[in-house]
């Protein structure tokens, strides 16, 4: 506590003799800390240097912070101290979404997801791209290196990521900023709309990546799948919805990685290994189902 205190000592407005320290819930790669000070509410964000392990570009996520707050969606940032791995955010008065909460809130709730995307989209250019076939073979490469944990047969389905990128390069969609991490806890339900928070594997990317990363993350039906495609692009274009289904089932694939090296190197009391097992048992399931080759003949739909 005294370490934080004089790092947030060098920011003006969490400085004076009321302020008050509060540890946050939550947050896998940080520690996150709620102060309140006579200038307003904060939220400090604070991490280790192992995170770059992770894909984690802290001046990557410092950029990208700032041009989703200049469209409104993002938190504002206050300060970074990448010297002390600090970042300093406005505080979001809102609700913080639960996958529970997603699940059971009905197309309304779907179409303000998508409407939070289209405004995140919008934004400047985020400064790095994100791709997860790049970051896959990555992490891969790090748990091999480190002895970590591999989860049976994962490798055998490299023919299945060939496939799905080689389908997804013969029509190429284009990217736009996008968040690459919404769980349902990176949504604050605010009287404003939603906003999005939590920028660390931020970068741009195709679109139909974040709605396959919220299916995926939130356990959504494939009928909510649907329902948020045409949400987001105003029909429920068959190509985009088997897209989507085939980003969020690499985003299965891929951080299932994520969950060996964060058990590796993590000291949070947290089961990383079932976390990412259980998403690595989706994934499988979905590489083994007759559908799998279905899906990558509808991405060539025109509609």
């Amino acid at each position: 506590m005294l370490e934080l205190e004089a790092v947030i000592d060098q920011v003006e407005e969490l400085r004076g003799p009321e302020r008050s320290i509060s540890l946050l819930p939550g947050g896998l790669t940080n520690a996150n800390y709620k102060v309140v000070t006579a200038s307003g509410r904060f939220v400090v964000r604070r991490w280790s240097d192992d995170t770059g392990l992770l894909a984690i570009d802290r001046d990557n996520e410092y950029e990208n912070s700032v041009r989703a707050a200049e469209v409104g969606v993002g938190a504002a940032v206050v300060a970074y101290l990448p010297e002390h791995n600090t970042m300093v955010m406005e505080w979001i008065d809102g609700e913080t979404l639960s996958a529970q909460g997603l699940r059971d809130g009905g197309a309304a709730l779907l179409e303000q997801v998508a409407a939070a995307c289209r405004r995140l989209h919008g934004a400047r250019r985020f400064r790095d791209d994100f791709d997860m076939f790049e970051i896959q073979p990555r992490y891969l490469r790090i748990v091999r290196e480190r002895g970590f944990r591999l989860p049976e047969r994962y490798e055998e389905f490299a023919p299945h990521v060939a496939a799905i990128r080689e389908a997804f390069a013969l029509r190429d969609e284009g990217t736009v900023p996008c968040n690459n991490d919404l769980l349902a806890e990176n949504f604050m339900r605010t009287p404003s709309g939603l906003r999005l928070i939590d920028y660390e594997y931020s970068g741009n990317n195709d679109p139909c990546f974040e709605l396959g990363n919220v299916w995926s993350e939130s356990n959504l039906s494939l009928e909510q799948l649907e329902q948020l495609v045409a949400a987001y692009y105003g029909r429920p274009a068959r190509n985009k919805v088997a897209r989507a289904r085939l980003w969020g089932l690499m985003s299965k694939y891929g951080w299932t990685l994520w969950a060996s090296i964060s058990a590796g190197i993590s000291d949070l009391d947290f089961d990383f290994w079932a976390w990412g097992l259980e998403k690595y048992d989706r994934a499988v399931a979905e590489f083994e189902s007759p559908e799998f080759e279905r899906l990558l003949e509808e991405t060539q739909r025109l509609d």
